[in-house]
C-alpha cells in the first residue's frame, strides 16, 4: 500500500494540486474541525499521477472485472475518498448509477480498495445484496450544498464489510451502499477504480459525460 498512500498524501496535502477534481461529499453538513473536509473526494487521480494506471492494483482490478462481466470491460474512471479522523459524517445510501447517464448496456463494476483498515467506526462499506436486480431507487441531492446523492435505505437491508489495508470489494453500479461516520482518530482512505464496456465508455464520452473530468458532475445531472 505504501506507493498508493504516497500518491494519496501528495494529492491530499496539496503538493499535487487537484483543482476542480477535489470536493467535499459532506459539504452540506456542519464541520467538526475548521478547514478539514468531511469527506474528501478526488476524482481522476490517475490524471494527476499517470503512473497509477500501470500499477498492479489497476491491472489486477481490471482482470477481475473482466472475469466478472466480460472481456470488453475497460477502465472508465477512478477516485480517492478520505474520511478524516473525527469528521463524523456518513456517506448516504446511494447507487452509483444514479450519478451516471443512462446507457443501453448497464454492466459496470467498481473496485473499492481499502488503503487504511476500514472498520465500522471509521466508515467501512455496507452493501445491500441483490439491490442491483431491482429498479433504480429515487435519488436526491444530500443537503442543500452537498456533493452526494442519496436514496432511502437502511442498515437492515445491508451487510457490513470491514477490510484490511490492501483488501477490496467489487460492486455493481446498481448495488445500494453506504458508510457510517468516522468517529475514530484514524483516517479511512480508499481508492476506487471503475470499469465498464469499452463501447459504453465511448458512448458516455460522445454524450459529454466523463465523470467530472472536464465538467461538474452536479451540473451534468441536474
Amino acid at each position: 500500500m505504501a506507493p498508493y498512500l504516497e500518491c494519496y498524501e501528495a494529492i491530499l496535502s496539496g503538493q499535487i494540486e487537484a483543482g476542480q477534481w477535489r470536493s467535499d461529499l459532506g459539504s452540506g453538513q456542519s464541520r467538526k474541525r475548521e478547514g478539514v473536509k468531511n469527506i474528501t473526494q478526488i476524482m481522476w487521480p490517475s490524471e494527476l499521477i499517470p503512473e497509477l494506471l500501470g500499477s498492479p492494483a489497476y491491472h489486477r482490478a481490471l482482470d477481475i472485472s473482466r472475469q466478472l462481466l466480460g472481456d470488453d470491460m475497460a477502465f472508465d474512471f477512478d477516485m480517492l475518498i478520505d474520511k478524516a479522523p473525527g469528521t463524523d459524517t456518513p456517506t448516504p445510501f446511494h447507487q452509483d448509477m444514479a450519478y451516471w447517464v443512462d446507457l443501453p448496456d448497464r454492466r459496470a463494476v467498481s473496485c473499492w480498495i481499502a488503503l487504511d483498515e476500514a472498520i465500522v467506526d471509521n466508515g467501512c462499506m455496507w452493501f445491500a445484496p441483490g439491490s442491483h436486480r431491482l429498479p433504480l431507487r429515487q435519488h436526491r441531492w444530500h443537503g442543500k450544498s452537498g456533493g452526494a446523492l442519496e436514496c432511502d435505505g437502511s442498515e437492515a437491508e445491508c451487510v457490513c464489510v470491514p477490510l484490511k489495508p490492501g483488501s477490496c470489494t467489487f460492486h455493481n453500479g446498481g448495488v445500494m451502499h453506504y458508510s457510517r461516520r468516522n468517529t475514530t482518530a484514524v483516517h479511512r482512505r480508499a481508492l476506487i477504480v471503475n470499469f465498464r464496456p469499452e463501447a459504453m465508455i465511448r458512448l458516455e464520452r460522445e454524450r459529454g459525460f466523463d465523470h467530472g473530468k472536464t465538467s461538474n458532475i452536479r451540473e451534468k445531472r441536474t
